[in-house]
């Protein structure tokens, strides 16, 4: 969820976010270290949030550009980034438009944001248009349910829950856009997280952007 709602910002959702990590970290934390075992050298995170994610970045990693466009959500980031072991720049920025040149990453990192992005769509693209060939989208979101009780409950929900979840969609079905977006999906694995039915099943896996295809989408 990652505060991808808009440049006002939500200070008590920013809070709430922090502290709820916090709180999580013995049940989200190890799916975060799994997931980040997979990043090496220049790293984007896009929609970072406020930085649970940087305590479990491996050595691999050559420096993380972390971006993050709620102004709440960016002091507790900055402040996380100089606690951190590995290097680390922030900056003021949405997914759908990240400030990075064209093939400059070798991994981009998604982690519980996909769902409040506006555009997932234009997210996607941001991460395909930055990674080199051959990069790697690590991704672990909360997704649709294929049971159809649960998401013609996360249907009816998914306005009263986006009001109280900053912008959070319950019902998207990230694993087709990652691979609509032309992406590869190398690992994916998918599971429950205990809590709120709304938001129980999970995502977590490595996509990779081929090489052939970053090619033919560069010819005019």
């Amino acid at each position: 969820m990652a505060g991808e709602v808009g440049r006002k910002g939500r200070p008590f959702f920013a809070l709430g976010y922090a502290i709820i990590g916090r709180i999580g970290q013995p049940v989200i934390g190890k799916h975060r270290r799994r997931l980040l075992a997979h990043a090496s050298g220049q790293v984007v995170e896009i929609g970072a949030g406020t930085g649970l994610n940087f305590r479990y970045y491996p050595s691999s990693v050559a420096r993380v550009l972390a971006s993050e466009p709620d102004p709440y959500m960016l002091k507790r980031l900055r402040n996380a980034s100089r606690r951190a072991a590995v290097l680390i720049g922030v900056v003021d920025a949405t997914a759908e438009s990240l400030p990075l040149d064209d093939a400059s990453a070798d991994t981009v990192v998604a982690t519980l944001m996909l769902c409040s992005v506006e555009d997932p769509v234009a997210s996607l693209g941001e991460a395909w248009r930055v990674l080199k060939p051959h990069g790697r989208l690590l991704f672990f979101e909360h997704v649709r349910s294929v049971d159809p009780k649960l998401a013609a409950n996360q249907d009816r929900r998914a306005k009263s829950w986006g009001r109280l979840a900053g912008g959070c969609r319950p019902n998207r079905d990230t694993e087709a856009s990652i691979r609509m977006a032309g992406f590869e999906v190398e690992e994916i694995d998918h599971f429950d997280v205990k809590g709120s039915k709304t938001t129980r099943p999970h995502i977590l896996g490595v996509a990779r952007k081929p090489a052939e295809q970053a090619v033919l989408a560069s010819d005019p």
